[in-house]
């Protein structure tokens, strides 16, 4: 086999690694949606209580993403990926043991600090292992991992809490993702920083103080910050309250939820798996477009959700809101990775999702506080609507070069 078989190979498995690493920390994440009911019961929880339950998670995870993505930039991703894995794994194990509701808060609270570093890592793992121009396609492939996850944990969680008890449930899926910490040291080789005067070395140089400040002072990637966290604040909100909502107002048990949340994702995936390539193909230079129209039909969808008048309906423009939102998501990752070079990346990326996570944070606090002031999700819909135009309004004043302009800039 030849060597540059050899190293194609390596590359792709480095992505496969990867993108399950996603699909474990998105299955840990969201066990806490579905055990939600459960907890609520034995620690007699109002909504509110559940918002800063479900939020503190959000809060932690938020204070990770840029110092996460700076020291993939400065360390190389591989130490901080499987520290990341290693910090949460141990955190939802001990979710299982809580005893209060102020127990659950700060451990979740600590869970969000260890996850906190992998999103950022993750895509400077692409950035490493994969050249500036499929930079783009992968990066965004890599996100549709998000949903694949998403889309997996009902039907794995689920069945497990009704079997084993939601306390059982978070020590197995903690065990798992110590296994796969010690299978991503020992699988993926360490990135040795070349130094050099010429381009691709300095491609693969690392972080500096200037370039990170120069990073944060572009206004271009503050305002695709914002984009993502209007969006985010749609997709935080659904992901943490909808089986919740459904069970709830719309009088489904947990097995039917299990079932039909999937649904969802799966188009979410999709949408994100060829954000990347569509956004390259057709909006290369004119992505605030894609950004636009994406968000203003979340928007609509999210409206459809809201006045459904059957489960299937409701599910249906859930699907459909989940598609076109995770067009946004890929796109807010897509182009970093195709402005900046490879010693930013990490960095850029803990940028974009500090306003994700912040959003993540705030989302299912405000539903929880509206549903109990309420009594209803009427605001709460409202709430997710709004947001979603406020990413339109930024959308509009986002300027982009096509891709050969930002190499020749660079």
């Amino acid at each position: 086999m030849s060597p540059a078989t050899e190293s194609r190979k390596y590359q792709y498995l480095v992505l496969a690694l990867l993108y399950l690493g996603w699909c474990v920390s998105y299955i840990d994440r969201a066990a806490i949606t579905f055990a939600a009911t459960y907890i609520a019961s034995e620690f007699q929880l109002k909504p509110s209580d559940l918002g800063i339950l479900l939020s503190s998670f959000f809060l932690g995870y938020s204070l990770l993403q840029l110092p996460g993505g700076w020291l993939a930039d400065r360390f190389g991703s591989r130490p901080v990926i499987v520290i990341s894995i290693l910090l949460w794994s141990v955190f939802t194990g001990v979710t299982g043991m809580a005893w209060s509701i102020s127990s659950l808060v700060i451990i979740r609270f600590v869970f969000g600090i260890g996850e906190g570093a992998f999103p950022a890592a993750s895509v400077k793992g692409v950035a490493e292992t994969f050249g500036k121009e499929e930079r783009p396609k992968m990066s965004s492939f890599l996100m549709s991992s998000n949903y694949v996850g998403s889309m997996l944990a009902p039907l794995i969680i689920a069945p497990l809490i009704i079997a084993f008890g939601w306390r059982n449930v978070f020590h197995y899926i903690g065990i798992a993702g110590l296994v796969f910490a010690l299978v991503y040291w020992f699988v993926v080789k360490p990135i040795k920083q070349i130094k050099g005067d010429t381009a691709a070395d300095a491609e693969k140089k690392v972080i500096n103080k200037q370039a990170f400040r120069a990073l944060l002072k572009m206004p271009l990637m503050w305002q695709i910050v914002a984009v993502w966290f209007g969006l985010s604040i749609v997709n935080k909100g659904l992901d943490s309250w909808m089986p919740t909502y459904l069970m709830t107002q719309r009088g489904l048990n947990l097995k039917s939820v299990g079932l039909l949340l999937p649904l969802p994702y799966v188009l979410a995936g999709i949408a994100t798996a060829i954000g990347g390539w569509v956004m390259t193909r057709f909006f290369d230079g004119r992505e605030r477009y894609l950004l636009i129209g994406a968000s203003v039909l979340t928007a609509i969808f999210v409206y459809c959700m809201y006045t459904a008048d059957s489960v299937a309906a409701l599910i249906t423009f859930q699907c459909i809101a989940y598609f076109f939102k995770s067009f946004v998501l890929a796109t807010c990752i897509a182009l970093p990775t195709k402005m900046l070079p490879a010693n930013l990346i990490g960095s850029s990326i803990g940028m974009v999702n500090l306003g994700g996570q912040s959003a993540g944070f705030i989302s299912p606090l405000v539903i929880g506080f509206l549903v109990s002031a309420f009594s209803n999700y009427d605001y709460a819909f409202g709430f997710l609507i709004a947001a979603a135009c406020f990413s339109v309004l930024v959308s509009l004043f986002i300027h982009t070069m096509k891709g050969s302009a930002y190499a020749q800039h660079a």
